[in-house]
């Protein structure tokens, strides 16, 4: 349980500044929070909320002055330095998640092994130290294969389809690292799917209605909610998102990116440890938003509820078209656009496929509810 005083509102600290952080602190803030943010550099997106601490954040000086009047430490992504946190606030002050999980996760190859090794079902994959080894795995597999950066791949970036040798040979040269590369098998899948759990230190746990994530160049573009899966085949679905999350200790929002087969079979694509971009929808769409429960989980307060308020919630990312400074054009016509909800992010600098924020739009009808957020999003000309 919280180790601050019963009659004090908790200070949450934040590794990060980014959207995610922008949207955490949101949640917190409503709840009577205060907020603190440590960022190596000045970020857009925290502007103006909570208390800003710009420095290295490395430091253990710096963190522990950071963490010093914080009930909990949380970060913003798995490439924040946990470790460094957790050795500077010597646990007086926890730090969830923790290094054990985001060291799994934060490597690619390290949490498919992890998560194959636990007996949890994963695509085809080898751990490549050479192109040598590359070819020959994707020669097992079959092209095309997924050539996948272990580190630092998010959003499109870090990941590549290549379909001969020739092809795998130049990956190679942008996305390996020292120790190599992910090969991993070409699923053919139905559709892809997004678990959501949020889980206290101690275990309790809830899991968010299955999710449609609808991807367009490695990133994600739409969210459906629910599911058209068959009941039991979300019950599956839950059941090893869950699994995963606890094979990797995960505390706070955890989320299972999958894979719905042709057969009818879930694989785990990835993990993500912290509120992700399919549960964008949640702010609007659920009794209880990812970012409130994550803040829950991370102080370890009781969970809220994780269902939908409405029978359907759709979410459609905004992403940049250019490269330089951001611009309002199209908001009058987006906001115009009934029942829709705007979220941008604060982001000065506009970047091609950058995502500058998201539209959801929940209701009964799913069509009618994808049109209308297709149709504002389309008007943010970011």
């Amino acid at each position: 349980m919280p180790s601050f005083p019963k009659e004090v509102f908790p200070v949450v600290g934040i590794l990060g500044g980014g959207q995610l952080a922008r949207m955490t602190a949101f949640a917190a803030m409503r709840m009577g929070f205060e907020v603190r943010f440590l960022l190596p550099e000045a970020a857009g997106s925290v502007q103006g909320l909570g208390q800003s601490f710009v420095g290295d954040w490395t430091d253990a000086d710096v963190l522990r002055d950071f963490g010093a009047t914080c009930a909990v430490v949380t970060a913003e992504s798995e490439w924040a330095p946990v470790k460094e946190a957790e050795a500077a606030l010597q646990g007086h002050v926890p730090v969830r998640p923790a290094s054990f999980t985001l060291d799994i996760i934060r490597h690619k190859g390290r949490q498919k092994t992890w998560l194959r090794d636990a007996g949890l079902p994963t695509p085809r994959f080898a751990c490549c130290a050479t192109p040598e080894e590359a070819i020959a795995a994707a020669d097992r597999f079959g092209y095309p294969v997924l050539a996948k950066k272990y580190t630092h791949a998010y959003d499109g970036y870090g990941n590549e389809t290549v379909r001969s040798a020739d092809e795998l040979r130049v990956a190679w040269e942008r996305l390996a690292a020292e120790d190599g590369l992910l090969i991993e098998a070409f699923v053919s899948f139905q559709r892809e799917l997004s678990v959501l759990v949020a889980r206290r230190p101690g275990g309790e746990y809830v899991i968010y209605p299955v999710a449609d994530t609808e991807q367009r160049n490695h990133r994600c573009y739409a969210v459906e909610v629910p599911s058209r899966i068959e009941d039991a085949e979300a019950d599956e679905a839950c059941r090893i998102g869950l699994a995963a999350v606890e094979a990797v200790q995960g505390t706070g929002l955890v989320a299972v990116e999958l894979f719905h087969t042709e057969d009818g079979s879930i694989l785990i694509n990835e993990l993500a440890p912290r509120p992700h971009n399919t549960g964008h929808y949640s702010i609007e769409g659920s009794y209880t938003s990812q970012f409130e429960n994550h803040v829950r989980a991370v102080l370890d307060f009781p969970l809220g509820n994780p269902e939908l308020r409405t029978p359907v919630a759709i979410m459609v990312n905004v992403f940049g078209t250019r490269d330089g400074t951001a611009s309002s054009a199209g908001l009058n016509e987006a906001l115009a656009v009934p029942g829709v909800a705007l979220h941008v992010y604060g982001k000065p600098i506009v970047r091609m496929h950058r995502k500058m924020g998201h539209v959801t739009v929940t209701g009964n009808d799913r069509v009618a509810a994808r049109r209308l957020a297709e149709t504002a999003a389309t008007h943010l000309r970011f």
